[in-house]
């Protein structure tokens, strides 16, 4: 296999794989994080409050303020996003996208277990800024996030590809369409 075909296999992987792992409905991210992230949250909220975890997704607060991690909160899309550009970027070794992919993850479950706490303390104190500060968490810093953690990759992992702009760059270079 010469290089120019192993190119052409990497990019036709790349993107079965990342249309194969958003079919049906990104369940292996909801399957894979719902438990990662609703275990710290209950460990962390067990050190400040009473809490019981029930059926793995709704922790009891002090016995009787509910929160119900449902799939908006486990964030399976931003961290299908995450996926997205490490594997829509060319030129990235094996070993190197592994790691890529395991820092982004790792910080955003970091950062998302910070952010249900906050919400989650805002809520059992009873204050009348939970659902600003809930929308603002939601519409704004989710966002903000996901590119941070991206940017945070580029720069430290190194990476001068752009995501899915490299490969079509390399595609149409190689076609009959090219000046």
């Amino acid at each position: 296999m010469g290089p120019e075909s192993k190119f052409f296999s990497d990019i036709l992987l790349r993107y079965i794989i990342l249309i194969l792992v958003a079919i049906p409905n990104l369940w292996l991210f909801y399957a894979v994080f719902t438990p990662l992230t609703a275990y710290p949250v209950y460990w962390i909220l067990n050190i400040f409050y009473d809490v019981i975890l029930i059926s793995g997704k709704i922790i009891l607060v002090d016995r009787s303020i509910p929160i119900e991690l449902i799939e908006a909160c486990i964030a399976g899309a931003a961290y299908y996003l995450l996926f997205i550009l490490n594997l829509a970027t060319r030129k990235i070794k094996f070993r190197t996208r592994v790691k890529m992919i395991l820092f982004s993850f790792l910080a955003f479950l970091v950062v998302n277990v910070l952010r249900i706490f906050i919400l989650s303390t805002i809520a059992v104190s009873g204050s009348s800024f939970f659902d600003i500060t809930h929308k603002f968490f939601w519409y704004a810093l989710s966002t903000i996030f996901v590119v941070a953690i991206w940017f945070a990759e580029v720069k430290a992992f190194k990476i001068k590809e752009i995501p899915f702009y490299s490969d079509l760059k390399f595609l149409m270079g190689k076609t009959r369409l090219r000046r």
